[in-house]
């Protein structure tokens, strides 16, 4: 991919993916085939912003997990009613990152397929 691409790219979507992780996946663009741009370019990524209001908002009935695809721990959090409330506690803390590493698995099924 051409530097320019992989910069615009960085920049649209540093705060969706995790920051420890940037320079790795600007590597790995630069050396991806002018083939998959068009795909990597079009895809949309979960927002760790809305899936941190949905998890303040539905928490406990596991919208959060719903939303970036974790759906046997959305299924588990519903059930127990979000770990009798622990758990939805703890995941006010945690959805965020989670957010962002279910955008990186994403985008690294594009880039390695």
């Amino acid at each position: 991919m051409d530097s320019n691409k992989v910069d615009a790219f960085i920049i649209s979507n540093s705060n969706r993916l995790p920051e420890s992780q940037i320079s790795l996946i600007r590597e790995t663009l630069l050396s991806t085939d002018e083939s998959k741009t068009f795909s990597i370019q079009a895809m949309q990524f979960k927002d760790p912003t809305i899936a941190l209001i949905i998890s303040l908002i539905g928490g406990s009935l596991g919208v959060d997990r719903f939303y970036i695809g974790n759906i046997g721990l959305g299924i588990a959090k519903l059930i127990t009613c979000g770990g009798c409330g622990l758990w939805t506690l703890i995941d006010l803390f945690l959805i965020m990152g989670a957010t962002r590493d279910a955008n990186l698995k994403k985008l690294k099924a594009v880039l390695y397929q």
